[in-house]
């Protein structure tokens, strides 16, 4: 039987495994990274800004900083949680005043596993699948300049959406299957982090 990727031991397992964790980050994000440490409950020393926050999963190449987070509850705050983490992971580069550089570029990965409940500040609901952030400014005609590069995604798979694309699509039906469907997962385990993950969060 698949193992509840809600839970957040059986989700470290699975995606701190060096196979599942870079398949998951070419998937959703687009980029092949190599890695030798994948971390888990990431703090750094000092802390960052007033808030000592600690990191799901944190891993680190030499040009990119790489963060998943599970959020399993929702609170009113949570996104404005993110966006803390998201900013703090830019800002701890610059550790000087004469040093304004950030060689790292971030990447913050969320994933819910419940619907939402918030609403967006007109009032309108949240029933999006995939949220994305980032950071590049645009000109008056929409031409977006490509400065930062850094990026922020939040994946719901309780609301599905066509125009998800499949490599997208394949990590979600893992995710919302292992909780609302272990026993009988229809799956691509032709995706090798998938058929990993399977492998390490079954029981």
């Amino acid at each position: 039987m698949l193992g509840n990727l809600d839970n957040e031991v059986i989700f470290k397992k699975a995606f701190t495994d060096k196979v599942v964790f870079k398949a998951f980050v070419r998937d959703i994000l687009g980029i092949e990274i190599e890695i030798d440490t994948i971390e888990t409950e990431k703090k750094f020393d000092p802390k960052i800004g007033y808030i000592d926050f600690e990191l799901d999963i944190f891993a680190e190449t030499i040009d990119k900083r790489i963060c998943i987070e599970i959020q399993r509850v929702e609170y009113d705050h949570h996104f404005d949680r993110f966006l803390h983490y998201f900013l703090m992971l830019i800002t701890e580069q610059q550790k000087k005043s004469k040093e304004y550089n950030i060689d790292l570029t971030v990447y913050v990965i969320v994933v819910l596993t419940s619907p939402y409940t918030i609403n967006q500040k007109n009032g309108k609901p949240i029933l999006d699948e995939v949220l994305l952030l980032n950071l590049n400014p645009q000109t008056l005609k929409g031409e977006i300049r490509e400065l930062f590069g850094h990026q922020f995604v939040c994946l719901n798979p309780n609301h599905p959406d066509e125009n998800t694309p499949k490599r997208i699509r394949d990590w979600l039906d893992l995710i919302y299957q292992s909780i609302h469907s272990p026993e009988r997962p229809v799956l691509n385990t032709d995706n090798e982090g998938i058929r990993k993950a399977v492998e390490l969060s079954s029981r």
